[in-house]
């Protein structure tokens, strides 16, 4: 026997916060310049080279070998970033570094036989 009438009911029903204000939708993310527009193909790279890592140990390949400036120059790396690849170049990948300073107190790395 229950004979609640409908305020009743409402009044003993928890009530639900609800939003102040509705949110405003979510800005769409824009394309990467990267991608290219459509319609348009992806330019070419500005250099024919394979890489960086191929051209790095050529130039240490030389008799000379190559300063740390040289390199810094051509992959417009940091120093820090030449002494890492010339570091895992020596450890990881087999080859045997020679590193020296000459007078005026440039280094040089060298892949040696």
């Amino acid at each position: 026997m229950n004979t609640a009438t409908e305020s009743e009911k409402n009044a003993s029903a928890p009530e639900v916060p609800q939003p102040k204000t509705k949110r405003a939708p979510a800005k769409k993310a824009r394309l990467a310049k990267k991608a290219g527009r459509a319609g348009k193909p992806a330019s070419k790279p500005k250099t024919d080279r394979a890489n960086k890592k191929a051209e790095v140990i050529a130039m240490m390949k030389r008799a000379k070998g190559a300063t740390l400036a040289e390199i810094m120059a051509v992959t417009k790396w940091q120093a820090h970033t030449v002494r890492g690849f010339v570091s895992i170049l020596g450890s990881k990948g087999g080859e045997k570094i020679e590193s020296s300073k000459n007078a005026a107190g440039e280094r040089t790395y060298k892949i040696g036989k």
